[in-house]
């Protein structure tokens, strides 16, 4: 019951970032498109410019502060454990980012060593812009360092109550998302003012926010959805239980019952 409240108030919140990350998506697609090739692009879009471009991965692995919610943090951790195995094996030098106590505690008994940062919501009423901010302030101060060559945001997209897919979701260096149609200009030519890398340059940085944002915003209604059938089924199995132990605690009684009258009419007739 308090999974199912605060789930509606989850589901809205979660719906309503939807139209402005895919918007912001759209327009940097189309900026991408332009700018791309631009010798003076942005850094979030470029690369950090070094020879081996992917050289080194930062994976944000988003889940939630408690458990009680079925399978939900462990197919998101499952995912970034197997991103982490393909890169590994690639050679790559992977770094973690842990948003959540249960993913912390899950990713540090195997990969403890690669986690450069943990943060969580625990005492946090309200997940805001203010927590996404934080998270894409680190993020973006490592990129700014050189500490690693492309981020990467796992957490679980909600698609409604019984359905949570885990998501993987790069978002340094930006690239147009799969799914974001770029309109048909038909011949036309965007001018842009001031020019499309100036844009980026204030562009990306909020993208990368509004990602992380939306990511959290998606985990929330997700582990309320995933809280609300993991606690309805364990309800319901316990249930069960009850009614197999009543069954047989009625059937024990019975036979015991029985056991007693069958003595006192073997002793009467002894008699």
């Amino acid at each position: 019951m308090v999974a199912a409240a605060k789930l509606r108030r989850a589901e809205e919140a979660a719906t309503a970032a939807r139209p402005y990350a895919e918007r912001m998506s759209g327009v940097l697609a189309n900026l991408l498109a332009a700018a791309k090739d631009s010798p003076n692009a942005p850094k979030l879009l470029r690369g950090t410019g070094k020879s081996a471009a992917d050289e080194t991965h930062l994976l944000i692995v988003a889940t939630a502060d408690k458990g009680l919610c079925g399978g939900f943090n462990s197919s998101i951790v499952r995912l970034a454990r197997e991103h982490i195995v393909k890169l590994q094996g690639e050679g790559k030098k992977v770094k973690v980012i842990a948003v959540g106590r249960k993913g912390d505690d899950q990713l540090k008994r195997l990969y403890g060593d690669l986690i450069v940062w943990r943060t969580n919501f625990v005492d946090v009423k309200t997940i805001g812009f203010a927590q996404a901010h934080d998270i894409a302030s680190k993020v973006l101060d490592m990129f700014e360092g050189e500490e690693f060559d492309v981020a990467t945001v796992f957490f679980g997209k909600f698609k409604n109550v019984v359905s949570q897919v885990p998501t993987a979701q790069q978002i340094i260096p930006a690239q147009a998302p799969d799914g974001v149609d770029v309109p048909d200009l038909k011949g036309a030519v965007y001018d842009y003012e001031p020019s499309e890398e100036e844009i980026l340059e204030t562009l990306l940085p909020r993208y990368v926010a509004v990602q992380v944002f939306r990511a959290l915003l998606e985990n929330v209604a997700s582990e309320q959805a995933a809280s609300m059938t993991a606690m309805d089924n364990a309800t319901r199995n316990a249930g069960e239980l009850i009614d197999k132990l009543t069954l047989q605690y009625n059937r024990a009684r019975q036979a015991q019952i029985t056991k007693e009258l069958i003595e006192i009419i073997s002793g009467a007739e002894a008699l």
